[in-house]
């Protein structure tokens, strides 16, 4: 089990929003896009239950542009 694993839908909306990341608009499913104004990036956040795979986690922070190390600092 890695850094990134273990973290759940709310706990990584938190997070983000701490990044400046806001709520966009609905995709298919249960997912989310989300988007920050000041970078200009959009990420797609899964809205499920339980945690979220650490891949999935990574793949997240990499669409953000945000440091993984940056993203377990900020808590």
């Amino acid at each position: 089990m890695g850094r990134l694993a273990g973290f759940r839908y709310k706990e990584i909306i938190r997070r983000l929003k701490k990044f400046g990341f806001l709520f966009d608009r609905h995709a298919a499913g249960s997912h989310e896009i989300w988007f920050n104004p000041t970078t200009r990036r959009y990420t797609t956040i899964p809205n499920h239950p339980g945690d979220l795979p650490e891949g999935t986690l990574r793949a997240i922070l990499r669409q953000a542009g945000i440091n993984p190390n940056d993203f377990l600092s900020i808590g």
